[in-house]
């Protein structure tokens, strides 16, 4: 992975987590134990400090960056999509940030809270356990339920042994020219379904 010292700040990297080999990691960043880093992902540690807590997962294409007088944290299992982006704000426990959402300087999104995709978190914003925030400011539209938290908690855990999967055989490799026959397919660990349960969160 491109890593990078910034004025005497080297980024910290537990030997369990797993940084994709394309994500960038900048300065002041600290990535706890079983953490997922997710190929583009950008942790620009030169102003704020940017801290992945055990557990947790940053996707695809994620930005964390901040400003010097607040950190940017993800706390253990929190479950960041692909696509959002997280600026000096706090993801509490065990919280998801659905895919292309934002979240801005001095929010909190609650514990086992859930921010929909493409939702967006405005500066400032405190929030309580257990809320779903959907829309453009997110608003707390109802309670996270069981089943919610269950779906999330599986998706996480997914993640989680993604970490060993994908330290245990990703490698760079060149492309097939043909697919081969009886080409394999991939499974998960869990129980997780492949359909979206955004769909009963309107």
């Amino acid at each position: 992975m491109p890593c990078y010292e910034f004025e005497g700040l080297i980024p910290v990297v537990d030997p369990t987590a797993y940084v994709h080999p394309a994500a960038v990691l900048i300065g002041d960043v600290i990535i706890e134990a079983d953490v997922y880093v997710g190929p583009n992902a950008s942790l620009r540690g030169d102003y704020g400090r940017l801290i992945l807590q055990r557990g947790s997962n940053l996707q695809d294409g994620c930005i964390m960056h901040g400003y010097c007088d607040m950190d940017t944290v993800v706390e253990p299992d929190g479950h960041i999509g692909h696509g959002a982006i997280l600026h000096g704000c706090v993801i509490k426990r065990n919280a998801l940030v659905g895919m292309n959402a934002v979240v801005m300087d001095g929010a909190v999104v609650g514990e086992n809270s859930i921010v929909a995709a493409m939702s967006f978190v405005k500066a400032g914003f405190q929030g309580e356990p257990k809320q779903l925030l959907m829309g453009q400011p997110a608003k707390h539209v109802r309670d996270v339920t069981e089943q919610d938290l269950n779906w999330k908690r599986l998706n996480t855990m997914e993640y989680q042994a993604l970490v060993h999967r994908s330290a245990k055989s990703m490698r760079i490799v060149k492309p097939l020219t043909q697919i081969e026959t009886d080409r394999a397919r991939l499974k998960g660990l869990t129980e997780v379904l492949s359909q979206s349960k955004f769909t009963q969160l309107s």
